[in-house]
């Protein structure tokens, strides 16, 4: 009897579409309705509470995502710049560091 394979979640990229495994994607999260700050956030660990929507951890498809405003369809609210801002640096910091490797 094979080995049993572990099973791995997939999460579709807002940017490019792509299904991908969850741990490779960027998780940015709008709390609750009850939480006292309402403010989308990034969720490098995946278990903050909240509705959350992926992305690759690549500008193009940050830029894809904003200029399609997939981000505002998934959280059903206006996203404000500085949102984009840090999920930009975010990228920035983890495609250096993917090159390093």
């Amino acid at each position: 009897m094979p080995p049993k394979q572990k099973h791995v979640p997939l999460r579709k990229c807002l940017g490019c579409g792509e299904m991908k495994p969850k741990r490779e994607l960027i998780r940015a999260v709008r709390p609750p309705e009850d939480a006292p700050e309402r403010e989308i956030s990034i969720d490098l660990i995946g278990k903050k509470p909240g509705r959350g929507a992926y992305l690759c951890r690549s500008r193009d498809c940050l830029k894809a995502a904003r200029k399609a405003k997939r981000l505002e369809r998934a959280f059903a609210c206006q996203i404000p710049a500085e949102v984009y801002e840090r999920l930009e640096a975010e990228m920035a910091a983890a495609e250096e560091e993917h090159a390093d490797e």
